[in-house]
């Protein structure tokens, strides 16, 4: 009996951890009796105070307590499935956890009201990093920031009456959280911050501040300009190197054997000299005689290939916008290869100049407006000098309200032999909205929408280039 008391008074501390978060994000009002229990609960199983304090981040609470900072880390992610022959419950623990999960959950779903500040912001981005460290991720990974995406979501089930397992959630928690994030930067004050360098210190670089500040760069000016520029700058070094190393990731250009192996010693293939001289081992001297050395090829044939990337900017596609920018500037920076840039919503733009500096390029770019691809695609098809040594990479929701012209203007590109890639989405987290009219034409014609994480965009062109 003392042990099954034991185990109904844990149970109900977990209850009450529960109850109050959910009393937190959906009633404003502290319920005094919750506050009390809850303190109780965590003074109970030596946990700090802390912990219940609204006003306290993750990071504040860490670093007042730095054993904690192992039990946020994959805190949601179930560690096996429990089947029946798991051993007994340790409820003491899953109280501990619901503590945890409540603070953390907090802090990120119970946003400010009101005019957000800087330092507001940079806690709350902080606070949602650890939630996703909690989810089995890296922080800025679910929000499609510098982590490159949304992985896999981790497996397994919460038992009945244990601590919410959130992982099959994974998936659609980064959209959320971008969503929240983008919020809160809107209603941030944000010329005001800028003007002040202190303040614009505070900022931390996020997609949702990049679309922000792209949108507002021609109100600012003097001190607020240089110090959107530079956030910009910080963003955009950071995803492009993420970014470089998925293109590096496979070599470019098949390896060339009609070109003699370059006869130096980093290019010395040692196992197979030592393979080749083994009929000159002297088995009285033991040694091993070489007469002929073997070098490795590293010669590559490479062909000169033309990427043509097109991207929608209209307001729906400005994640796409700062990664394909980036990402067009990395493939103008391999070998023999011609890369085009152009941009587009009932305007086309010919950012080809400025390829190689995606700073540059997004500082010219117009975020906004409505979408007419012909007018792009008068800019696109001209440069389509050998198709079977071209692609094209359109990006778009395709959204349009000339469909039938643009349309036909594709599939002419595909007819003449040139590789035509639509893509519904190269953002971090993989959401996208795609026009089903067009998604099912570009599915008939063998061409599919490809929409999804960033890396598939990097495979299909590496594909082609190499």
């Amino acid at each position: 009996m003392p042990e099954a008391a034991g185990q109904v008074a844990h149970d109900n501390r977990r209850q009450v951890m529960y109850w109050r978060l959910l009393a937190r994000l959906f009633d404003h009002e502290e319920q005094a009796s919750l506050e009390s229990a809850s303190l109780a609960v965590v003074e109970d199983i030596g946990l700090p105070a802390k912990l219940l304090d609204p006003q306290a981040s993750v990071d504040s609470v860490v670093q007042r307590h730095p054993e904690l900072a192992a039990d946020f880390e994959g805190l949601m992610v179930p560690a096996a499935e429990e089947g029946e022959d798991a051993g007994p419950r340790d409820r003491a623990a899953e109280v501990r956890r619901a503590a945890l999960v409540s603070k953390v959950l907090l802090n990120v779903f119970h946003t400010p009201p009101g005019t957000v500040t800087a330092g507001q912001l940079s806690r709350w981005q902080s606070d949602a990093g650890w939630l996703e460290r909690a989810l089995g991720c890296e922080p800025g990974e679910l929000r499609g920031g510098r982590a490159g995406g949304t992985g896999a979501a981790p497996t397994g089930t919460g038992g009945g009456g244990r601590t919410p397992d959130l992982s099959r959630l994974v998936p659609g928690i980064g959209p959320e959280l971008g969503s929240i994030e983008a919020g809160l930067v809107k209603r941030m004050r944000l010329r005001e911050v800028l003007a002040d360098p202190q303040l614009a210190a505070q900022l931390t670089p996020s997609m949702s501040l990049i679309e922000q500040l792209l949108r507002d760069k021609d109100n600012l000016s003097g001190v607020a300009l240089a110090n959107a520029k530079a956030l910009i700058r910080r963003f955009v070094d950071e995803v492009a190197e993420v970014l470089r190393t998925q293109v590096e990731k496979s070599t470019v250009g098949a390896l060339d054997r009609s070109v003699p192996p370059k006869r130096v010693f980093r290019n010395l293939d040692l196992d197979r000299t030592i393979w080749k001289n083994l009929t000159n081992w002297s088995p009285e001297e033991e040694r091993l005689y070489v007469d002929r050395l073997f070098y490795r090829h590293t010669a590559r044939r490479t062909t000169p290939q033309r990427l043509i990337v097109v991207v929608d900017q209209s307001g729906s596609m400005v994640d796409s916008m700062v990664n394909c920018t980036i990402l067009a500037s990395i493939f103008a920076g391999l070998p023999k290869v011609d890369v085009h840039l152009i941009a587009y919503d009932t305007q086309a733009l010919d950012l080809t100049p400025w390829v190689h500096d995606p700073f540059e390029t997004l500082l010219r770019t117009n975020l906004g407006g409505g979408t007419d691809g012909t007018v792009a695609m008068a800019l696109a098809q001209p440069k389509i000098a050998e198709p079977r040594n071209t692609v094209v990479v359109w990006i778009s929701d395709f959204y349009e309200w000339q469909t039938e012209p643009l349309f036909e203007s594709m599939a002419a590109i595909h007819r003449s032999g040139a590789k035509f890639i639509p893509v519904g989405s190269v953002s971090s987290s993989g959401r996208a909205s795609v026009n089903p009219w067009f998604r099912e034409r570009f599915k008939d014609q063998g061409t599919p929408v490809l929409s999804g994480h960033i890396r598939k965009l990097v495979h299909e062109l590496k594909t082609f280039l190499t």
